[in-house]
């Protein structure tokens, strides 16, 4: 592989990550105008599920053989594989209704030792003392990154609990995307997972909406939400991993959480001390010791 299509790859999985740090700070925004978690979800679900309708059909008229359609057993697995994603994004918006975006993208990141669990649980094959470190440097980074030692600083514990619940749900959506019906497209695989998790969004919705749905969600926040929610990110990164492989593409997808932290800053204003940059260097420099590949020559 050539430097030049490895530095493709390295753009187009940043750029990915760097949509994914912005969302949360347009929740927060959404949130500032009243708007509910039901409405800012359903939006982004809706329109997410039309724009890969689109891109779907724009593949089939753009190929001129023949695309490999999903079959009846993919489609449900995906669809099952979604619901993860659904709830994920339900999680995490209730989360930074309660907790600074700063905290909640730190939450969401637990999800690299939740993943080392879940591999050691269903694969049966202890972690290496690669990926011991690095969750221990994860726990370190985050005690650090949320401010806990601060004895001053009191966290809303309803954001906690859906943090932490948003990154054991993120956790995973991102082991069954990376096992099930690889065979197809990736917008077809995006699309059956999104309609998986519209059914959690709008079961949510309904049960959480009293008041009337306010249909401005979707001409002032959805359109962003859904583009750099469900669109941008997951086209931008599939197209990037293969250049990068999984190693490289994990350890750039990590941007997400300082972009994440930056926008809170200059955007909501929330305050950002410089032990808590300490910690999200740390929980970056862990992604990093846990994708890097260490070869004895």
């Amino acid at each position: 592989m050539t430097n030049n299509s490895m530095l493709k790859g390295v753009f187009l999985v940043g750029l990915g990550a760097t949509s994914y740090g912005m969302l949360a700070t347009f929740v927060k925004l959404a949130y500032g105008e009243n708007f509910t978690t039901a409405e800012v979800t359903s939006s982004q679900f809706i329109l997410g599920i039309l724009g890969m309708l689109i891109i779907n059909g724009l593949q089939k008229f753009k190929k001129k053989e023949a695309v490999v359609k999903a079959t009846p057993k993919n489609i449900f697995h995906l669809m099952l594989a979604g619901t993860s994603l659904g709830m994920t994004s339900v999680f995490y918006y209730l989360a930074v209704k309660y907790i600074p975006v700063s905290i909640g993208i730190v939450l969401l990141m637990q999800t690299v030792w939740m993943g080392v669990l879940l591999e050691w649980f269903l694969d049966k094959k202890a972690p290496s003392m690669q990926k011991i470190i690095s969750v221990l440097i994860v726990l370190v980074g985050t005690a650090l990154a949320t401010n806990l030692l601060n004895s001053s600083i009191e966290l809303d514990w309803r954001g906690v609990m859906w943090g932490l619940l948003a990154a054991s749900s993120f956790t995973t959506t991102m082991f069954t995307a990376n096992r099930i019906a690889l065979g197809i497209s990736s917008a077809q695989r995006s699309l059956y997972m999104l309609l998986g998790g519209a059914v959690i969004v709008f079961g949510f919705s309904i049960a959480t909406q009293v008041t009337p749905f306010n249909m401005e969600i979707f001409s002032k926040w959805g359109i962003i939400l859904a583009l750099f929610g469900t669109i941008i990110p997951p086209i931008l990164m599939n197209a990037g991993f293969p250049y990068t492989g999984i190693g490289l593409g994990s350890i750039v997808s990590s941007l997400e959480l300082p972009v994440s932290v930056m926008m809170a800053f200059m955007i909501l204003n929330e305050t950002v001390i410089f032990s808590q940059w300490v910690g999200i260097f740390l929980i970056i420099l862990a992604i990093i010791i846990m994708n890097i590949q260490f070869r004895k020559r």
